[in-house]
């Protein structure tokens, strides 16, 4: 039994299990930011705690926006959600995640200092983005762009930016990284869409497994991890042959994945393959950043 407002009811409220979503890019950029001579610990914190707060900020409004469109209900088969369970009440779920979003704010002006005023407009479109992946008057995971925003916004900015802070430029081995990262991030949204694809349609949740079908879920999981480990291969023009061979372990547990999810293919057996998943998210991260480290 879980007590109302409880530290356990915020701390499952989080969804600890999908935080690497935000934690690995952030560790990415400071891998290649090592191998190329210019780590900064203290800028690589503040992006560190900026990541995993602005994922704590959306998973908390999209607790609640959820809630309030009617899509947490009984059909729901994905892990239990706070407001939903009456966990948290919604109004303190809203207030909690205005707060939070006006302390990631203030911590991400520290990184001014390093990276310079421009930098404003980021946190800026990440404090957006938290609030119009599920609220707003057109939230968009609820027409098909959430593959994109997560794209984006867990594998681009991160890294891009975490980078960018450390060196003060940009390289096409970041983008690399970015864009890697960002498909093997978009497969917790697949897999979490794939499990309740008759429950958002019934509900007009347009994500990308609605909108396509099954067999285009199934088959976009396999070829994000795929795409992502091709990517990897550029490091062979960048003498880090490590770089890219580690993260080729990583597809033993991807393709190990897939099939399950195939295999099951609905139910609650799936919430198994999203945390499967999220831990596939580290592999691939802690291969590609021991490579680049070496």
């Amino acid at each position: 039994m879980i007590k109302k407002h409880s530290p356990r009811a915020w701390f499952l409220a989080t969804r600890p299990k999908t935080l690497s979503a935000s934690a690995t890019p952030v560790i990415i950029a400071c891998a290649l930011a090592y191998h190329d001579k210019s780590f900064q610990w203290k800028p690589a914190l503040i992006c560190l705690l900026f990541a995993l707060t602005a994922q704590i900020i959306s998973n908390f409004a999209n607790d609640y926006f959820d809630y309030k469109k009617g899509i947490d209900n009984e059909e729901r088969l994905g892990p239990k959600r706070a407001v939903a369970q009456g966990w948290i009440a919604p109004k303190m779920m809203l207030g909690t995640t205005l707060v939070l979003l006006m302390l990631d704010l203030a911590l991400g002006l520290l990184l001014l200092h390093y990276g310079g005023w421009k930098l404003i407009f980021i946190g800026l479109c990440v404090a957006v983005f938290a609030f119009a992946y599920s609220g707003g008057p057109y939230p968009l995971a609820y027409h098909g762009l959430g593959d994109i925003c997560v794209f984006v916004f867990f594998g681009i900015i991160p890294v891009g930016f975490t980078y960018y802070v450390q060196t003060l430029h940009w390289s096409l081995s970041a983008v690399i990284c970015g864009i890697s990262v960002g498909l093997i991030i978009i497969n917790i949204l697949v897999a979490n869409n794939y499990r309740d694809r008759f429950s958002d349609a019934k509900a007009n949740k347009k994500t990308s497994v609605v909108l396509f079908g099954e067999k285009f879920g199934n088959r976009f999981y396999l070829f994000n991890g795929v795409a992502a480990v091709a990517g990897c291969q550029y490091f062979w023009f960048e003498n880090a042959s490590l770089a890219a061979l580690l993260p080729i372990i990583f597809l033993i547990f991807h393709i190990r994945t897939w099939k399950e999810m195939v295999t099951i293919n609905q139910g609650k057996a799936l919430i198994g393959t999203l945390e499967k998943t999220a831990r596939n998210v580290l592999i691939f991260g802690g291969t590609l950043s021991v490579g680049l480290l070496l």
